[in-house]
């Protein structure tokens, strides 16, 4: 009972991340499971299957706010899907245990990469245009190698898509994450066909799927509303240092075996967030102090 609460809350946290950067819902959660020792397919299919009904709350909920570009969900949906398929069909024709230190890989490099790019890389600027500059030929590598590597992943579909359209020149910030939160509704549905054809239905533990549902439906239509209330900032690097912590646990257990060891690389790791989470909060300020001297 405490674990599916706890599932729950993850959900919720989740939910309420990916709501409002755009990213960080599939890989906060299945680093979660991965570290309770799921197997990676297995915890990818919960995932998944759990995002369907979370990404279509979502998705409503930044409709309604006004924060999605349809034209670019078009676009994105059908190779998007492609590459979600394929991608749990392969993960599922591997070893659960060589995979996981390799999934944790990746999912730490994502986290790190989300770390970086909101502590140095995103910078308050005024919106300029509410379509997004998204064609069609930029959309189909986008959309395949996003949704493969979500798929893989456990997530990745917002930490790939989200920074690719934010680097887009003028895209507006709420507009790239409503879009983005959207179009990932035919993913988690194509991830999910994919897992269920290649593992079956008695793979997956639906009561983690439920449990992960129904946070993250509390949180969806919250987080449209707070997507242009939080700083991205902060936000950021918080999920960045959540997942590397998550993550390294699982990489420490597999490849340092001296678990003496262990407590001081958690207390590197949980030292450099606080600095990044120190030195976000003083950007922000930083930010704040000047547009109000302007």
């Amino acid at each position: 009972m405490k674990k599916l609460i706890v599932f729950i809350i993850v959900g919720l946290l989740a939910q309420l991340i990916d709501g409002s950067l755009g990213m960080a819902y599939g890989v906060t959660s299945t680093s979660l499971l991965l570290a309770f020792g799921v197997v990676p397919a297995a915890a990818s299919a919960s995932v998944h299957l759990a995002e369907v009904v979370t990404t279509a709350a979502s998705g409503i909920s930044h409709l309604k706010f006004g924060n999605v570009d349809k034209e670019a969900v078009y676009k994105l949906i059908i190779p998007g899907s492609i590459g979600a398929f394929i991608g749990a069909c392969f993960l599922s024709s591997i070893s659960g245990d060589l995979a996981k230190p390799y999934i944790s890989i990746f999912l730490l490099l994502l986290g790190l990469y989300v770390l970086i790019r909101f502590l140095f890389l995103v910078k308050e600027e005024k919106e300029i245009k509410e379509k997004l500059s998204l064609s069609k030929k930029g959309a189909i590598p986008l959309g395949l190698i996003a949704g493969f590597a979500d798929a893989t992943g456990g997530g990745g579909w917002g930490p790939i898509a989200t920074p690719v359209l934010l680097s887009k020149k003028g895209s507006s910030a709420r507009k790239v994450v409503g879009t983005v939160d959207t179009s990932e509704f035919a993913i988690s549905v194509s991830a999910s066909i994919g897992f269920i054809i290649s593992l079956g239905w008695e793979q997956v533990n639906w009561l983690w799927v439920g449990a992960l549902m129904t946070g993250g439906l509390i949180a969806a239509p919250i987080a449209a509303y707070l997507v242009r209330k939080i700083p991205a900032k902060l936000l950021g690097v918080l999920v960045g240092g959540f997942i590397l912590l998550i993550n390294s646990r699982t990489l420490m257990q597999t490849w340092v075996p001296e678990k003496s060891l262990h407590p001081v690389f958690y207390t590197l790791i949980i030292a450099v967030w606080a600095a990044a989470l120190g030195f976000a909060v003083f950007k922000n300020r930083q930010s704040k102090h000047f547009e109000s001297a302007m």
